[in-house]
Formats: C-alpha cells, sequence, structure tokens
C-alpha cells in the first residue's frame, strides 16, 4: 500500500483524540478514530498514561505503517522543541517544563523529528484548508469561538497561530467578550441569570429577549474584532470553527452587515465544515507545512 498515513492527535482540556489521517485527501479515518477522557489536573503520569495508551490503540489496530504524529496542543507550549509551558491555567500544569517530544519519541521507537507539535487554532485552520470549508484557498484567516477565541492565518502554504486573544478591548482581551463565558458574563449581567454553555442560550433565544440581545452584543464585539484581523492579513477566506458557531444565525448576518459597512473588502465568510476533525487534520499537516517552509 502506497498511500501516506499520519497519526493526528488533538489535546483537549478533558480529553484526547487520535485518528489516523490519509494525506492523500487530507481526511480522517473514521473507523481508526478514538478519543478518551483524562484529568487534565491529574499527574504528569496519569495524563502521559492515557495519551500514550490512546496513541498505541490507533496504530496498533490500524493496518498501516504509521511512523509520524502530529499534535493540535493549546498553549503555552514550546511548539517547535515540543516542551510544555502551561501553567496557570488550570490543565496540563504537571506536564511543565517536560519535553513531550522526547518522552513520546523514546515510547514509540520513533525519530524526534517524527513528532510534530501546532497550536490547536492553528491546527484548525490548516485541516479546513487541507480537507474542509477552505480547501481551494491560498490566503485566509480562521477563528474558533468556544470556551477561549483562537485565531490563526494562512498564507501561500503557511498556515500560523495569529495569537489574537489577548487583544485589548473595552478595558479587557477580547476573549473575555468573544468566548462561551463571554456569552454567560453578558447574560447574566442583563437577565440575572446562568447558563451553561451557548448551546443553551441559543435555545432560549427564540423566547428570551435578554438571550437574543446577549447574541446581539456578542456580534458588536466579535465584528469590531474581525474587522481589525481582516485589515492586517487582506485574506480571501474566513473560517469561523468552534461550538459558538453553531448558533450562527444567531450572530453572523449582523457580523455581516457590519463588516460591509466597515470595510471595502470583505472576504467571503464561511462555517468550518470538518468540526472536530479540523484540529486532527492540521495535526497531521504540520508536516507538510515543515515541507513548505523549508522550500
Amino acid at each position: 500500500m502506497n498511500k501516506k498515513y499520519v497519526a493526528g492527535v488533538d489535546i483537549g482540556g478533558s480529553h484526547i483524540t487520535v485518528a489516523l489521517i490519509d494525506m492523500a485527501d487530507a481526511k480522517v479515518i473514521k473507523s481508526s478514530l478514538l478519543r478518551n477522557k483524562l484529568d487534565s489536573n491529574g499527574t504528569a503520569q496519569e495524563i502521559l498514561d492515557v495519551w500514550i495508551s490512546t496513541i498505541r490503540q490507533v496504530i496498533e489496530k490500524s493496518e498501516v505503517k504509521v511512523e509520524k504524529i502530529g499534535f493540535a496542543m493549546p498553549g503555552p507550549f514550546d511548539y517547535a522543541n515540543g516542551i510544555c509551558l502551561i501553567k496557570g491555567f488550570n490543565k496540563y500544569e504537571s506536564l511543565f517544563g517536560m519535553n513531550i517530544r522526547e518522552i513520546l519519541a523514546e515510547t514509540f521507537c520513533l525519530n524526534p523529528e517524527n513528532i510534530q507539535f501546532r497550536n490547536d487554532a492553528e491546527a484548525f485552520l490548516a485541516g479546513e484548508l487541507n480537507g474542509g470549508a477552505g480547501k481551494g484557498f491560498n490566503n485566509a484567516i480562521g477563528i474558533t469561538l468556544g470556551t477561549g477565541l483562537g485565531s490563526a492565518k494562512s498564507h501561500n502554504g503557511i498556515t500560523v497561530d495569529a495569537e489574537l486573544s489577548v487583544t485589548e478591548y473595552g478595558g479587557e482581551i477580547i476573549e473575555e467578550l468573544v468566548s462561551t463565558r463571554g456569552l454567560q458574563h453578558m447574560y447574566a449581567e442583563l437577565s440575572g441569570k446562568k447558563v451553561e454553555d451557548a448551546k443553551e442560550l441559543a435555545v432560549l433565544a427564540e423566547t428570551d429577549l435578554h438571550a437574543a440581545k446577549t447574541f446581539k452584543l456578542f456580534a458588536e464585539h466579535l465584528a469590531w474584532f474581525l474587522e481589525k484581523f481582516i485589515k492586517a492579513e487582506s485574506p480571501q477566506l474566513l473560517v469561523v470553527g468552534g461550538n459558538i458557531a453553531n448558533a450562527w444565525d444567531l450572530f453572523m448576518p449582523a457580523v455581516k452587515d457590519t463588516l460591509k459597512k466597515n470595510l471595502q473588502t470583505v472576504p467571503d465568510i464561511v462555517k468550518a465544515s470538518l468540526a472536530e476533525d479540523a484540529a486532527l487534520v492540521g495535526a497531521a499537516c504540520i508536516f507538510e507545512t515543515a515541507l513548505a517552509k523549508v522550500q
């Protein structure tokens, strides 16, 4: 079999997802996908045991040779050297300072260069550009709207983390407003009530004026952020993912209207099509990006 496969790994706050990626068409081999829960506040050994066990299961049950593993990792992380720098985020702090690449290379008997890491928002955009809603576009930006605000940019085959979540806005950082906690906070201020997540708020918006107003405010904050992002990058395409994107009709029409009023040129704006597969595909594509950088 001449096809090339890479193991894509997505590290979340409470889970690890691993799957084989067929690099010929940048698609997840669904039969290989495995997702396991973990305690990100556990000891380093407990966390690594789950990571290693999950990766091993996917590799061992596959019928192809897997020699490369690409990770989509939250930051802060020394992606180039594979060293965890997460501290003060209530997750994975027990891994701080550890060289994850060396540990996994030794465990799986792989050349360290065959284990690569990239930011999770960066992986999301790379996945969508290689096998999803952004396929065929050369210059694009992407955002993930969820627990936090992820941002990435891609020009001429090179996709990188844009690191814009800490952009100053209204006396705080934009992520405090354009995120699930932003929605929760705004709704609580308007109604005095709490919501679990964006999904619950979206259901309420059908009959609750405070919920509808919350999404209107969210659209205003997001439009401000996207206007700056688009001006800086001049992309052909904007890809929007994350759980909040499922409430698309409650905020995106207003965002588009604002951008059309304030910008001379507005890129195509599309919803991500790969869902959680995007990070897995993008993680595997880190090896293709490395080749592009060399060339």
